[in-house]
């Protein structure tokens, strides 16, 4: 993969196939990976490439990545071996001012896969978020109230169906309240993944990470 040097900054950006790893995003290596020599830029760009399959996944990484690089080049921490478990506890305190605990809890993940595949890599000798622990953060179920029978017929009966809109949103608010579908698995469904089954008609959902759920 080819590299160049941007104009204002230490840092490279990846030109060629644009868009290939993080779609519609110019890919831009951290200063603190470009200093660390060749072998380290393609390392950085094969970690997203390689190890995350799931392209929103890979932009939150990758996203996350950059932000962690970006602070601690703000506070004078430009080297990649000059990186101590302190500096990424640091952050991740920082981050607890202005982000929700599971996206700390994911900019810490990705910090942590980057470093390792670094480590492996012979890029540095120990990973240093490693160590580091995240905020406590519990999903309790029950949380959200479910609709019963009689409350999901009067919300679908609600919706005016003299419009394509209408239709629509009926199809979607129906299958997610039959199948508890999430609403992006719902979208992402194509015409097949409504077929029939011997008796039984059965609806494919696209789940994360690319599973399905029939």
């Amino acid at each position: 993969m080819s590299v160049e040097s941007a104009a204002s900054s230490t840092k490279l950006v990846a030109t060629a196939r644009p868009g290939a790893l993080i779609p519609h995003t110019e890919i831009v290596v951290p200063a603190a990976i470009a200093g660390a020599g060749e072998h380290a830029v393609r390392r950085f760009l094969e970690f997203f490439a390689a190890t995350i399959r799931n392209k929103n996944t890979r932009m939150a990484y990758y996203r996350a990545c950059c932000s962690f690089f970006a602070w601690l080049e703000q506070h004078g921490i430009t080297e990649l071996v000059d990186i101590e478990p302190l500096h990424v506890a640091a952050y991740v305190e920082a981050l607890q001012d202005t982000a929700a605990k599971p996206t700390v809890k994911q900019h810490l993940a990705a910090a942590r896969m980057l470093f390792d595949w670094l480590v492996v890599g012979q890029i540095v000798a120990t990973n240093p978020a490693h160590a580091v622990r995240g905020p406590k953060h519990v999903v309790r179920r029950g949380k959200t109230p479910v609709l019963n029978e009689d409350q999901a017929r009067r919300l679908i009966d609600s919706i005016d169906i003299s419009t394509l809109v209408g239709l629509r949103d009926r199809a979607l608010i129906g299958v997610m309240t039959y199948a508890f579908a999430r609403i992006g698995a719902v979208v992402a469904m194509r015409v097949d993944d409504y077929y029939p089954n011997g008796k039984r008609w059965w609806l494919r959902l696209h789940e994360k990470g690319g599973k399905r759920h029939e």
